[in-house]
């Protein structure tokens, strides 16, 4: 035995011979007893296990700068573990990873595996085959074709170096499957991290990757169907009949009849679950138990059958339906699946591959040759057809590329083929380190080669302020969750939308990348479809419901995957594409019961403050106090909505008037505009310039508070104008000598308003505002917003602050003016250089500090 602590041995007679073991070779006595921990099964899994895990993560994090994928990490990991490098060491050969402990390590490892392989199955959409576009179809049938014509050509020279004893229909079907398969779960990530989800490039990969996997899945069971009736042939010798002349057709017809069974009768099954589970409520744990248990049933089966038990658990995750069932069973087992034992199968592979068994040149040159060629064939043909699809050549490059994507399935068949004898040990190390090699060139070749141009001519209605009225108003309405939703659509409602003054909403549904997110999450953003799951469903159908009911609203419902840190930049990049005039933002906070703002994510308060920076178009954050629950108490056009618009001018303020002219139109909308207005007793400041006047070296530019006022003005007078006989248009004027005086009068406000519109103010400091800009706590507000939006402002009214986009205006007025003056040159100048400054201090695309900008020697 292994110690000689190992003395209580039991005995059974089983066909006539004895079979002794140790019962306490499981559990250890404890260290104080003289017992190694190590010469036991359970602690010396558990040493493994922590191990296998705490090496991945770490090459996960080390490899994170680089853009790579886990599987990558995943695999190295099990390579370093391995006899190629740490395996070498006596300490880990002989005791963390003796051979004793192989065969628990592998069947725990191999159960993660067919859980894993039941997740993609469940994550995979077998509907999307019949939604998938010729193009993407196309590209998926010519990035296997041409894998397997250079796997067929080279198959009858490799046969003779790499597999001696295997038939040739046997190694030409491996070889084909290894060279042309397309890891799906890994592309999803890929896509997501490289911002090419939402975009042409990205859905035709997904949807070319799904066909490629499932093809390669029906092409991996003819390939061990026919491996084992070759091997079955040769070890019985040449001329014997030995009875495997029909097994690989029994084999096919018997995996065929399990695929129907699976379709035919435990699909149905699932939907009468999913039926009966009541609407809100989750699938009940024996429901989820049973399909557990199916999944191991189903591996049994076609382990059985003669094909490997992954295909029965994969297959048995396809007949999964989407939707409720799917995101349970991936909720409770994707965490243990993939962080705990899916690794195990990645080093159990790192311990078959033994690069020191790389010596015969040959052998490594054709293979690795075999290999580029399959490669660049896959490449060259995506390219092709891309172009043929009138795509650009980069687009096809990156494609191509994406195609090339390499992980989990490949390493199956590659384990596959050397256990059934196709691969010997030292083809198999070469192709696993080639298959890692390639994976891991994807993200940086795709990035390099990728570029999506900007477009230089822009569209021109960027913020609702140079709209027309009876033109189409394009809104991004973002939400989080489905709690935003109500909000919103409320928000819509009281901007009336009508068919001479339509409003097009293009609802994103922004979800955080992390490390688990699923390929179902991922795919169900790809196709924009509406059969996603959970939160998916109610926000969608909420949009479309309200479509349906309103007037002059069209909503096109989509969903972004990304990280909060570069969120921002799919938001942007989504509003320049669809020419959006408005972006709609919820507040980081959520109303309690008591009253009070309680933060929902900190991260969302950042993806805000990026959107305000960079946003190609006007931004508008709503801060939801009640503003739904007012418009659900009665239909919208039998009560009174009371909304109040504070003026205190400047860009920001001039764009929340244009956004509550929209709403006058509305018949349940009293609309309050009240108008604050400096006293004469506030001190207006004076430029140092001034001090300067006599030294005409120094260029002397005055504040344009003046041109400001005038245009507050010239809008404020053309809104009275044009609703001096609307009865539901009410107009004041408040004057006030300081902050104090600010916020006293909005205190005194009548508490009876639903919803209080006013601009950010930013960047433009009054002595009304000064104090209050001093002490904000939300500046994404601008004072004024934060101090309604405060738990401590007493009235918990609804809040919309709205940004004006000016950028490429700066100031196109005061250049005009300077242009007639002796040092128009000079004024220009200084302009420009003030603006790049002011651009890179505020980190904003707002293009120019605003006409109201004090650029003055004292303004910054």
């Amino acid at each position: 035995m292994a110690s000689a602590n190992h003395t209580y041995l039991t005995s059974e007679t089983v066909d006539g011979g004895v079979v002794c073991y140790s019962p306490t070779l499981i559990t250890t006595n404890g260290i104080w007893k003289g017992s190694n921990p190590l010469e036991y099964s359970l602690p010396l899994f558990i040493v493994q296990v922590i191990l296998v895990v705490v090496t991945t993560r770490v090459l996960v994090i080390l490899l994170k700068p680089l853009r790579q994928p886990r599987v990558v990490a995943e695999i190295i990991g099990g390579i370093l573990l391995g006899p190629s490098c740490l395996g070498n060491v006596r300490i880990m050969g002989e005791s963390i990873f003796p051979v004793r402990s192989l065969l628990t390590l592998e069947t725990v490892a191999h159960i993660g595996l067919l859980f894993f392989l039941f997740l993609v199955g469940v994550e995979m959409d077998v509907m999307v085959i019949k939604r998938t576009g010729r193009r993407a179809l196309v590209i998926a049938v010519a990035g296997m074709i041409l894998p397997f014509g250079i796997g067929i050509v080279a198959s009858y020279g490799l046969q003779r170096h790499v597999s001696r004893n295997i038939h040739q229909a046997s190694f030409l079907l491996f070889i084909g499957v290894a060279l042309a398969v397309t890891a799906f779960p890994v592309l999803a990530r890929i896509l997501a991290e490289t911002k090419l989800l939402n975009t042409e490039i990205g859905r035709i990969a997904m949807s070319s990757a799904i066909v490629n996997d499932m093809c390669a899945w029906i092409l991996l069971a003819l390939s061990i169907a026919l491996s084992d009736t070759d091997m079955g042939d040769s070890d019985e010798g040449e001329g014997k009949p030995n009875g495997n002349e029909l097994a690989s057709l029994w084999v096919l017809l018997s995996g065929v009849a399990f695929v129907l069974f699976c379709f035919y009768a435990v699909r149905p099954a699932m939907r009468w679950v999913i039926k009966r589970t009541p609407e809100g409520e989750g699938v009940s744990d024996f429901h989820v138990s049973l399909i557990l248990s199916g999944v191991m049933l189903a591996g049994l089966t076609t382990d059985a059958i003669g094909i490997h038990s992954v295909f029965g658990a994969f297959v048995f995750g396809l007949v999964v339906p989407n939707g409720p069932l799917g995101v349970a069973l991936i909720e409770k087992l994707e965490d243990f699946v993939t962080g705990l034992l899916l690794p195990l199968f990645f080093v159990i592979s790192g311990l078959r591959t033994n690069l020191g068994t790389i010596s015969d040149v040959k052998t490594v040159v054709a293979l690795l040759v075999v290999f580029v060629l399959a490669s660049l064939g896959k490449i060259l043909g995506t390219v092709l057809i891309s172009i043929f699809f009138t795509m650009s050549f980069r687009e096809g490059l990156a494609l191509g590329f994406l195609m090339n994507t390499r992980g989990l399935v490949e390493m199956i068949v590659l384990n596959i083929g050397r256990d059934k004898r196709v691969l010997d040990d030292e083809s198999f190390a070469v192709l696993v380190v080639a298959s890692v090699a390639m994976t891991a060139m994807v993200t940086p070749v795709v990035m390099a080669v990728h570029r999506p141009t900007r477009r230089l001519i822009g569209y021109k209605r960027r913020n609702l302020q140079r709209s027309k009225p009876d033109v189409e108003l394009r809104m991004l309405a973002c939400v989080h969750n489905p709690r935003n939703v109500p909000a919103l659509i409320s928000l819509l409602d009281l901007s009336h939308p009508t068919k001479r003054s339509p409003i097009f909403v293009y609802a994103l549904q922004l979800v955080e990348l992390t490390a688990r997110a699923t390929a179902m999450l991922i795919v169900n953003s790809a196709h924009s479809t509406t059969s996603a799951a959970g939160a998916h469903d109610q926000i969608f159908s909420a949009f479309e419901i309200y479509e349906q009911h309103a007037g002059g609203v069209s909503v096109q419902t989509i969903t972004t995957v990304s990280t909060y840190g570069t969120m921002h930049e799919d938001v942007c990049a989504l509003a320049e594409d669809k020419h959006v005039t408005l972006i709609v933002l919820p507040f980081h906070k959520q109303q309690t019961v008591d009253g009070g703002m309680q933060p929902i994510n900190p991260a969302i308060r950042t993806l805000n403050e990026g959107v305000l920076a960079t946003a190609p178009c006007s931004v508008a954050v709503l801060v939801d106090r009640g503003l739904s629950a007012a418009s659900r108490a009665a239909p919208a056009h039998t009560t009174t909505h009371h909304v109040a618009l504070l003026f205190f001018g400047g860009p920001d303020d001039r764009e929340a008037l244009a956004y509550a002219s929209r709403m006058v139109e509305h018949p349940g909308v009293k609309l309050l505009v009240i108008r604050f207005l400096p006293g004469d007793d506030l001190a207006i400041p004076t430029s140092p310039s001034v001090d300067n006047a006599r030294d005409s070296r120094v260029i002397t530019i005055v504040t344009d508070g003046s041109r400001q006022r005038q245009l507050d003005d010239e809008c404020m007078n053309e809104f009275r104008l044009r609703n001096v006989s609307n009865d539901s248009v009410a107009y004041t004027e408040r004057v006030v000598n300081s902050s104090e005086d600010t916020v006293a009068a909005l205190r005194a406000m009548e508490s009876i308003h639903d919803l209080y519109i006013v601009g950010r103010g930013q960047g433009e400091a009054t002595p009304m505002t000064a104090a209050l800009a001093e002490w904000m706590e939300c500046p994404e507000l601008g004072p004024i917003g934060d101090l309604l939006a405060s738990s401590d402002f007493s009235a918990t009214v609804s809040v919309l602050v709205v940004q004006q986009y000016v950028g490429g205006a700066l100031g196109s007025e005061v250049l005009a003016a300077s242009a007639d003056s002796p040092t128009g040159g000079a004024v220009h100048q200084y302009l420009n250089n003030a603006n790049q400054r002011i651009s890179v201090v505020a980190g904003t695309h707002r293009g120019a500090a605003p006409a109201s900008f004090n650029v003055g020697w004292n303004g910054r």
